[in-house]
């Protein structure tokens, strides 16, 4: 006990020192400076030159090329098959935000429903269930566990192809 008293002691002591503001030397010295006459500034210096070089690409790609083959006008007019988004169906609002800002923070069942609750990055908690889109790549949920979400993402693979891909979003501890 008696050695709590003691660091307690120091203590005070250390912070009485610190209310102690004398700055008159302080006071002295800035306007020591500020009497002083501005002395000339130095000029720019010159910029150095910067040294040339010519690419030779020989037998190397042009690193200024696509690789992605271009294909001719009527082509990107003819819709593959497989998945594409939909232009026309309503945007929903959890899509506005990157998948990986969302979290999940639990679920909730409600008349043999099972919903899945999503927090925004401002706070905000959503409800979501199978058939929701989410993410900025049109995931939509395809399953509702009680520690994941599963969502199937529609990205664009090259100009005008699309393709599917499976994300999920784990529940936040």
């Amino acid at each position: 006990m008696s050695w709590v008293l003691a660091l307690l002691l120091l203590t005070l002591l250390l912070l009485t020192g610190c209310g102690y503001r004398d700055t008159s030397d302080l006071d002295s010295y800035i306007a020591q400076v500020n009497a002083r006459p501005p002395g000339p500034i130095d000029p720019i210096p010159e910029p150095q030159p910067v040294e040339t070089f010519v690419y030779e690409p020989g037998e190397r790609r042009d690193p200024f090329r696509s690789d992605v083959k271009e294909q001719p006008l009527e082509e990107d007019l003819i819709v593959e098959s497989g998945p594409a988004p939909d232009p026309n169906r309503p945007r929903e609002e959890l899509e506005s935000y990157p998948l990986d800002s969302l979290q999940m923070v639990g679920t909730l069942e409600q008349e043999g429903i099972r919903w899945g609750l999503i927090r925004t990055r401002d706070g905000v908690i959503h409800r979501v269930t199978v058939g929701n889109y989410l993410g900025q790549n049109h995931g939509q949920i395809v399953e509702i566990e009680l520690d994941a979400i599963h969502l199937n993402e529609i990205v664009a693979d090259t100009p005008g192809h699309w393709r599917e891909r499976s994300a999920t979003i784990a529940l936040t501890k």
